[in-house]
């Protein structure tokens, strides 16, 4: 991060300050047009931000990564999503010929043979596409929270990654499971039903399962892996660099 990164984010943490989510939304759209967007997995949290960027008329384009394994609940809710709002919602996909490459070599379940495979999958499916999604942005906007697991807890809402050059916003950082579900419902905004299952982080159908009283909220991705090490790859803290604001 140079030493214009370093001023600039320090200026956009101090402008945001007293602004609630959807205003601080508003305001990085308006200073930076057309380069702002937000990814979404359709989760809790993003159609909480979707519904903010409705009915506030902000000027943020969503996206999403549809990496060809997603629950029929999910494109459900991205339909919904579609329909009720009219939003543009970007989808992003793998290359075909990597996949296939990949699932003729390696079979369609090769991520449960090893942490190497289902990393590469995770590469291929997801972090390529969000490199296109990405690129010549300014702001990447997310629903990341605190709650979701132990190395957010130290995340300021808004940083800079240097792996995508971006600013990353977390509008959402402090908020509660009970709050974000509490403002699901008074506001009527569609969500997916898996979360009434038990599922919290919903990713691909293989690889997300619901999770059991008293398991983390990260208990249901890649269950027979490290639990400390369960990361897609999309999230890489370790290269952002943060000021507390």
């Amino acid at each position: 991060m140079n030493h214009t990164s370093t001023e600039q984010l320090q200026q956009l943490q101090k402008q945001i300050q007293g602004k609630n989510e959807w205003e601080a939304l508003d305001f990085l759209a308006k200073s930076f047009p057309n380069k702002v967007v937000f990814s979404t997995s359709f989760s809790w949290e993003d159609q909480i931000i979707l519904f903010w960027i409705y009915q506030h008329h902000i000027n943020i384009q969503p996206f999403t990564l549809d990496t060809g394994r997603l629950f029929p609940e999910t494109y459900a809710v991205w339909e919904r999503s579609r329909e009720k709002y009219g939003l543009e919602i970007k989808a992003y996909y793998p290359d075909a010929l990597q996949i296939q490459n990949f699932v003729s070599q390696n079979g369609p379940n090769a991520f449960y043979q090893s942490v190497e495979n289902r990393q590469t999958c995770c590469h291929i499916r997801k972090v390529q596409p969000l490199q296109k999604a990405l690129a010549n942005q300014k702001v990447w906007i997310t629903g990341l929270r605190a709650e979701h697991s132990q190395h957010r807890q130290q995340l300021p809402i808004l940083e800079w990654d240097s792996t995508y050059a971006v600013f990353k916003f977390h509008p959402l950082l402090h908020w509660s499971t009970e709050a974000v579900k509490s403002y699901i419902q008074n506001q009527n905004i569609p969500y997916n039903p898996l979360h009434d299952k038990g599922f919290v982080s919903i990713g691909c159908a293989p690889c997300t399962r619901a999770i059991q009283p008293g398991e983390n909220f990260r208990a249901g991705r890649w269950w027979w892996e490290d639990a400390n090490k369960k990361e897609c790859g999309l999230h890489i803290h370790s290269q952002l660099t943060t000021i507390q604001s």
